[in-house]
Formats: C-alpha cells, sequence, structure tokens
C-alpha cells in the first residue's frame, strides 16, 4: 500500500494542480480532501489549459476520484466543472467520481452572507473570494449544515432547508438590511442538482478503505497552502478549513497509518492573494517581473497574486506542521530573468532574529526579512530534462533550499505543462 498526500506548503497557487495530475499517472485514485471552489488547480496538456476548482485533477488521467466529507460542495460549481469536462471529451460518471455523504453543501444564503460580511468590513476586509466558504463551514461546526447525504433526501433537504433560511433571512435583514431569500424558490432549483448529483453520493470511507486493503496506490489532493490552516496559518488572514496533512485522514475518513509519504509543494519564489502579512513582498521592479513572467494571477478570482522572494522561514514551518518527507520545487524557470538571487533564512523584529514563523501576526507584519544573496543563472532552463543539464547556478540555488530545510527535492517543475519536470524520485 501506497499513499501520497501533495500539499502546499506557502499561502496556495505553488503548482499543485500539476504535480497532481503527473503523480496521478501512477495512482488509481485521487481524494480531494478539504476546502471548497475558493481553490483552482490549473493543468497544461498538450497545450491545452484544465482549471479545476473541485473535481480532483486525476480526473484528466481517467483515475477514480473522490470528493472529501472535509470539503464544502457548491453543487452549481460542481456540474458546470462535470459538464466543461465532458464536452472536452473527459469521461466523467458515478464510476469515476464519487462524493461523500458527508460533504457539507455550500447553499446560496452562504454566498451572500460572505459578501455582505466583505462589504461592511470595508478596509478591513481579509480577502474572502465571497463563495461561501467560511459561513458554510460555520454552519458545519454549529450543527446546522446540511450534508450530501441530507441533500439528496428531498424530503429531508426541504425540512432543513426552510427552517435554516428563515434564521438567515433574520441575520440578512436585521444586521445587513439587505434583501431576503425565497426558501421556495432555492428549493425548486437545488432538488434538480440534488437529482443530477444523487448517483455520485457515496460512502467514500468505506471505498478508500478496501482500496488500501487491496493495496491500491491513493493520492490526496490538498487545496490552498499550509499558511492558510484555520490554525496553523497566518489567522485571521487564513481560510476556513485545515489545509495541513492531518486533515488528508480527517477529511476523507481514512485512517493516519494508511498514509505513507507527504510531499511539500515549494514556489521557487513565494507568492500571496489577499490581505495578511507578508514578510519578503516586493514593491519594486522585480516584485513586478515575478508577477509578470511567472504569469501570477489567482486561478480562482484571477486576482493578481503579490510577489517576493522565497521564504524558508515558512517552509521550515510548513515542513514542521506537515512531517514531510519530500519537496517539489516549482516555477524555477522564472527566476532565469535576475543576475541576484535572494533566500530569506530568517526575520528580524525590533532587533531579534527570528528563526519561527510568529503566531502573532502583528509581529510578523513588522519581521523584515534577513536574506542570503546567491548569483542567479540567467538563462533559459525551461527545455532541460535532467539535473545535469540545469546551470551550476541553479544546481546551487536548490542544493541550499535542501541545506537550509533538510528535506530533499524529488521533483523540479520547469514550465507549466506535464513536460516541462525532473523527476528525481519516484513517490509511488
Amino acid at each position: 500500500m501506497k499513499s501520497v498526500v501533495i500539499l502546499g506548503t506557502q499561502w496556495g497557487d505553488e503548482g499543485k494542480g500539476k504535480l497532481v495530475d503527473i503523480l496521478s499517472e501512477q495512482a488509481d485514485s485521487v481524494v480531494r480532501f478539504q476546502g471548497g471552489n475558493n481553490a483552482g488547480h490549473t493543468i497544461i496538456v498538450n497545450g491545452e489549459k484544465f482549471v479545476s476548482h473541485l473535481i480532483p485533477s486525476g480526473i484528466l488521467r481517467n483515475k477514480k476520484c473522490f470528493i472529501g466529507n472535509g470539503v464544502v460542495l457548491d453543487v452549481k460549481v460542481l456540474i458546470e466543472e462535470i459538464n466543461f469536462f465532458k464536452e472536452k471529451g473527459i469521461k466523467i460518471s458515478p464510476e469515476n467520481l464519487k462524493i461523500s455523504e458527508k460533504t457539507h453543501i455550500i447553499m446560496p444564503y452562504h454566498q451572500k452572507i460572505d459578501e455582505l460580511r466583505e462589504i461592511k468590513k470595508s478596509d478591513k476586509k481579509i480577502g474572502t473570494t465571497g463563495k461561501g466558504i467560511g459561513p458554510a463551514y460555520e454552519d458545519k461546526v454549529t450543527r446546522r449544515g446540511i450534508r450530501a447525504i441530507e441533500f439528496i433526501n428531498e424530503d429531508i433537504f426541504k425540512e432543513k432547508l426552510f427552517s435554516i433560511v428563515k434564521d438567515k433571512n433574520f441575520y440578512i435583514e436585521k444586521f445587513f438590511n439587505d434583501t431576503p431569500l425565497n426558501a421556495e424558490d432555492i428549493f425548486k432549483e437545488y432538488k434538480e442538482y440534488a437529482k443530477f448529483l444523487k448517483p455520485f453520493v457515496k460512502d467514500i470511507s468505506t471505498e478508500l478503505y478496501e482500496d488500501i486493503k487491496a493495496d491500491r496506490k491513493i493520492l490526496f489532493e490538498g487545496a490552498q497552502g499550509t499558511h492558510l490552516d484555520i490554525d496553523h496559518g497566518t489567522y485571521p488572514f487564513v481560510t476556513s478549513s485545515n489545509t495541513v496533512a492531518a486533515s488528508a485522514s480527517s477529511g476523507s475518513g481514512v485512517g493516519i497509518k494508511a498514509i505513507s509519504e507527504i510531499i511539500g509543494i515549494v514556489k521557487a519564489y513565494t507568492t500571496r492573494v489577499g490581505s495578511g502579512p507578508f514578510p519578503t513582498e516586493l514593491f519594486d521592479e522585480t516584485g513586478d517581473l515575478l508577477q509578470e513572467i511567472g504569469h501570477e494571477f489567482g486561478a480562482t478570482t484571477n486576482r493578481r497574486r503579490r510577489c517576493g522572494w522565497l521564504d524558508m522561514v515558512l517552509i521550515k514551518n510548513a515542513i514542521k506542521l506537515n512531517s514531510l518527507t519530500g519537496l517539489v520545487l516549482t516555477k524555477l524557470d522564472v527566476l532565469s530573468f535576475s543576475k541576484e538571487i535572494k533566500i530569506c533564512v530568517a526575520y528580524d523584529y525590533n532587533g531579534e532574529t527570528i528563526n519561527n514563523l510568529p503566531s502573532d501576526v502583528n509581529v510578523l507584519s513588522k519581521c523584515k526579512p534577513i536574506y542570503e544573496t546567491m548569483a542567479g543563472f540567467e538563462s533559459d532552463i525551461s527545455k532541460c530534462k535532467s539535473f545535469d543539464e540545469l546551470p551550476q547556478n541553479a544546481i546551487k540555488y536548490i542544493k541550499r533550499i535542501e541545506e537550509l530545510s533538510l528535506c530533499k527535492i524529488d521533483i523540479i517543475s520547469l514550465g507549466p505543462d506535464r513536460n516541462d519536470t525532473i523527476i528525481l524520485r519516484n513517490h509511488f
């Protein structure tokens, strides 16, 4: 049995989609275990771009794909994705796409409340995508959510929906002074989505357990990044789910001992979307070039990503939180423009050197990066097919990341396509 978790080590957007696509070639099943359609994985296949927000990237390899109980599911977006992939010739059926019975459904009141809260916060926004993710997780925790197993039962769904909408409308009208929602209209629309998705809803914990017993290979696909974790990220500038490796188990119903490898994706520089502290953020021409050359726009929001040098304090924190067994370095080719490359090895906070990530964002926001400077490689490396073909300065950069992290780099990505990849170790 071999089960591998893939997750981001920074603030998301590290290039997980491509790596899941590559590794899923050898996997039997691919599992999405947390988050919602606030994440987006971009995969380039033979020059054609595929963006998936909910369906695991393994669908492009015709693998069995699971949406776990740790996900909050926008059913409208899922159905749109299913139809999109089918139009592209990708086979999708209840045989190769399965939704956990315990997955919570995002409803229109979640989205409306999400948007109204951001408007009310004015200049104190946290940068939510406005897709109802946070409010859906709130209802899950307060035991007011609608799970897939209830969603596909028309009578139970209607009873729960009308009760919940009554409460939500009081909040929408009295607190936000906004127009209430019509429960009957929501029911008429969403019961059709439930009929469509009913054949896809399964007990995936049992199915995955059978896969494990049969010694099949399972790939767990994380969304966002370690430092957007609701508990361990730069709170409150975080997402609403646990993005760390442990949630692969809780978010899918698989025992933690079933996981054998945990691989962290590291972008060769650092990016962040939305608000929150970012010690290595660059506000100069270099930052603009990273954004331009790296095509740094969010796959979900299309928002410009903030860019900066690689922050090893973040990476080492991710290794600690996730028990990483290996790293994947992405977008190394983007750094080809620079005569010198900087790596943040620690922070300076009021004259004190800090080697660990502060929990207090007020402290982190005042931290200044302490850099090591290395010579750049200033050559196109996108066509390199082996480690030895890389320029010596690129190899030195890779080795330095390994030295600072005490973790080996197993895969190097040099471009968006499947083939723009150097694989040094096979995880399956």
